[in-house]
């Protein structure tokens, strides 16, 4: 019988204190569970990670079959192009390793890799459900996509009301208590952590094949949406972001909020709860107290009007994304 394990992909942080924030995208061999967290070996000791911000990955060491899909884990013949935790899809079986559809010209070894047998984006035992896709042909997978999705946002749900409890016990294993942080700083924090958040779910799809991601930005109406179309397919499933009126506009939140409600994964309450700016910065787009505008701030105007005068403006979008002069 083939031996089986168990990896943790890490997809989310709660916050930058915590310390596998700087490690989206890492695997680490799963020790077990305690209540909603996985321990997991990292290099340093032992620790745990929310279950509702990592990808459960369960293999099996043995040679993979045609269609299968396998987890690299121990790369020697990537020649660097590849790392651990990076994943194929068979399409040719040799007696001394596999050939890959991602990669043509790439041979892996049987001694690198090891075959998912199953893949969820929560843990397993949320709601006794277990599917296995690895198992199933594409035009099943197109006839069941809508019940995966559903499942997905089942599991998200179930698990977010106890993850206070590890929270706790995050704090007590680092010793820190969290630092008080002004509005502006902490709306800074999720500004970044939604721009790497869209990136890696788009990185995440493209290697995976899972779907073709397209954003569409309409500034005038404030809002972004996201559509999510399977590859030869004409399926696709849309997520929308609109800032309410009193709200300032942010594209990379939006971007964030609507890629994930297209794909159907819980919002973080930070996207959906961001404090608003509390400083006008360059590129900034305000109105003026008298309803003036909208204008967008170039450098020059932190020269040419008071400090005070700006900061009495109503910040409508911060996006920055063309910072001028």
């Amino acid at each position: 019988m083939a031996e089986t394990k168990k990896y943790v992909r890490i997809l989310k942080a709660p916050c930058r204190s915590i310390w596998y924030a700087d490690k989206i995208g890492s695997i680490f061999p799963s020790l077990g569970t305690w209540e909603n967290a996985y321990k997991v070996d990292s290099p340093d000791r032992a620790l745990y990670i929310r279950k509702e911000d990592v990808e459960l990955i369960v293999t099996e060491k043995r040679p993979a079959k045609v269609d299968e899909r396998v987890l690299l884990t121990a790369p020697t013949n990537t020649k660097g192009k590849h790392r651990v935790g990076d994943v194929f899809t068979v399409r040719e079986f040799g007696e001394t390793g596999v050939h890959v559809t991602e990669d043509e010209f790439m041979t892996l070894w049987h001694k690198e890799y090891e075959v998912i047998v199953n893949s969820e984006v929560k843990n397993e035992e949320a709601d006794g459900m277990k599917i296995d896709l690895n198992a199933m042909g594409y035009d099943e997978l197109i006839a069941h996509g809508e019940d995966v999705i559903r499942a997905i946002r089942l599991h998200a749900y179930g698990e977010g009301y106890r993850q206070g409890k590890f929270d706790a016990e995050m704090d007590s294993t680092h010793g820190q208590a969290p630092a008080h942080k002004s509005a502006q700083a902490r709306r800074d924090e999720i500004v970044e952590q939604a721009k790497a958040d869209v990136e890696r779910l788009k990185e995440n799809n493209i290697r995976l094949r899972t779907f073709n991601i397209s954003l569409e930005v309409n500034r005038k109406d404030r809002s972004v949406e996201a559509i999510a179309k399977r590859p030869k397919s004409n399926r696709a499933f849309y997520g929308i972001a609109k800032a309410a009126p009193s709200d300032c506009f942010n594209v990379h939140i939006g971007k964030a909020i609507a890629l994930r409600r297209a794909l159907g994964l819980t919002v973080p309450d930070e996207y959906l709860n961001a404090p608003q700016p509390t400083e006008v910065r360059v590129g900034d787009v305000v109105v003026t107290p008298y309803g003036r505008g909208p204008y967008k701030l170039k450098k020059r105007h932190f020269s040419e009007i008071d400090l005070t005068c700006l900061n009495r403006c109503k910040i409508i979008d911060d996006s920055r994304e063309e910072v001028g002069e």
